[in-house]
């Protein structure tokens, strides 16, 4: 198994890592402090081809493996964690309606999607189906050659500031949960759509998030995905990328904590001495390393068998993500610790770090979920993990 990237890869990184350091990191406190959501340097990473990493060629995107996104994601995370995220559920969405959606729709919506002047949200969760998504209640009810649409969705991200919203819809009951399930590409200003307010959060502070209320909201047909009853599909399998996407902004941002953490433990004295020269602190930043790494390799493991079609893709993902994001959060709050009282203030980007990866280990299906994803998969017969 060779481990080494190859010449694109590393080009990837390289433009990643710079438009990180010139685009992002120079701005991503004041967007954080400002609630702030920085659209014009998201039209920018559109430009660049940030916002349309494995939507298909033949839609106007880059068709990277999700591999290489991983390597992209985790350069962008570096300098912003909130707003690669935000581009990470851009590009999940994005590459859905490449992916399923009907002709007419991918020529309304991709163009525009994929450079970034039309921005995306994706509503799946619900007041009462979280975890639990197969058991949304959102209706969506065919009239003629259109369907209505009623319900609400909950912690939406992006919510009121984009364009387009990808809504999980029921239009029919059925004694499976999931099999009723539909996908649907919604103007954000449609008629009948209300916005709540923009949620007081931890972290994500670059990004908005609120509820959304749908009321006798009509959309065309030809603006749903696949057919009727295939969007839990649909979502399952955006979600496995997504896992994959939320744990590597875990490792992104998890990496540059460190890198803060090894400058300042350098730098600081006390004692007549360099904080690095205490044998606690080697010891500490050898485990960050170490975890870091090994964080890491699964997550990119993953996403090779995701790339690959393997058939426990799904649980490869789970046990990516949820590692990935319990090792990052635990780094961040090391390298905060290192910090000492400096880290907690804001003038040191730690504490922001520490906020914006919290979430991490709840969002893309809670690290206890994930447990349960790996769990059934160990214990069913045939399992092929190895």
């Amino acid at each position: 198994m060779d481990f080494s990237l190859t010449d694109d890869q590393r080009a990837f990184i390289q433009v990643a890592e710079q438009f990180a350091q010139d685009k992002l990191a120079p701005h991503a406190a004041e967007w954080d402090a400002n609630q702030h959501f920085p659209k014009d340097v998201l039209r920018e990473a559109g430009e660049m081809g940030f916002l349309s990493l494995y939507v298909p060629q033949s839609e106007g995107g880059l068709g990277l493996s999700r591999l290489d996104a991983s390597l992209v994601f985790e350069q962008l995370a570096m300098g912003c964690t909130s707003t690669t995220a935000f581009m990470t559920i851009h590009n999940m969405v994005s590459w859905m309606i490449a992916s399923f959606a009907t002709e007419s729709a991918k020529a309304a919506f991709c163009p525009r999607l994929l450079t970034g002047e039309w921005l995306a949200s994706y509503c799946l969760t619900e007041p009462n189906a979280g975890s639990d998504a197969a058991s949304l209640t959102t209706s969506a009810r065919r009239e003629g050659g259109n369907y209505r649409i009623n319900g609400a969705k909950v912690f939406i991200s992006g919510a009121g500031a984009t364009d387009v919203l990808l809504v999980m819809a029921r239009c029919q009951d059925d004694k499976k949960k999931d099999k009723g399930i539909t996908a649907f590409i919604v103007p954000a200003d449609a008629e009948g759509i209300s916005y709540g307010r923009k949620e007081p959060k931890m972290g994500w502070n670059s990004q908005p998030t609120r509820t959304i209320t749908f009321d006798n909201v009509v959309i065309p047909e030809a603006n749903r995905l696949g057919d009727e009853g295939e969007g839990f599909h649909f979502a399952m399998k955006g979600l496995d990328g997504g896992r994959i996407n939320i744990a590597t902004c875990s490792i992104g941002t998890a990496q540059q904590a460190l890198n803060q953490a090894t400058q300042y433990v350098t730098e600081r004295k006390q004692f007549g001495q360099s904080l690095s020269q205490f044998q606690t602190v080697q010891f500490t930043l050898a485990d960050m390393t170490t975890e870091l790494v090994a964080a890491r390799q699964m997550v990119r493991y993953a996403a090779f068998q995701l790339d690959q079609g393997h058939p426990e893709a799904t649980a490869y993902c789970a046990m990516a993500k949820r590692f990935a994001t319990d090792i990052g959060f635990k780094l961040c709050d090391q390298a905060l610790q290192l910090h000492g009282g400096y880290g907690y203030i804001k003038e040191y980007p730690l504490e922001r770090y520490f906020r914006d990866v919290r979430v991490h280990q709840i969002l893309e299906g809670t690290n206890e979920i994930m447990r349960l994803i790996i769990a059934r998969r160990v214990l069913s017969e045939g399992s092929a993990l190895l």
